[in-house]
């Protein structure tokens, strides 16, 4: 998809999870799930490794499974050998938009999210299309 595509994509997103989230202010995650969350998004931190933890304001889960709102988009941080899980768990929460990040591919994983009728955009990264 050309980046006018991926804008019209983003228009009728509400929420968005981000799986990976950091809390360190240096971390791409985190300047993407701030500019998301500044855009008018509402924004899911998904990470194992801090879950109890707060990432701007927002409480952080450990699986998308453990998040009991309506998730448009999942978009992904997290290393390419933990992207088809994460197709799994998007496909059982409903999500309708698979998003990996820059350099991020897995045709594993655009295969088992795509074969349930998600929107798969790879090696993307939302903040950037919605820049320019």
């Amino acid at each position: 998809m050309n980046k006018d595509a991926l804008k019209i994509l983003l228009k009728d997103v509400k929420t968005i999870a981000i799986v990976g989230a950091s809390s360190n202010p240096n971390r791409d995650s985190f300047k993407v799930m701030k500019y998301l969350k500044e855009y008018g998004y509402v924004v899911y931190p998904v990470n194992p490794n801090l879950q109890n933890t707060q990432i701007l304001g927002e409480n952080c889960y450990s699986t998308l499974n453990d998040i009991h709102e309506e998730i448009d988009m999942v978009d992904i941080f997290r290393a390419v050998e933990f992207i088809p899980d994460i197709a799994r768990e998007a496909i059982n929460i409903k999500a309708k938009i698979f998003w990996t990040q820059l350099g991020l591919f897995s045709k594993d994983a655009a295969s088992i999210a795509k074969n349930e009728g998600l929107t798969v955009v790879m090696g993307e990264c939302p903040k950037i299309v919605l820049e320019s």
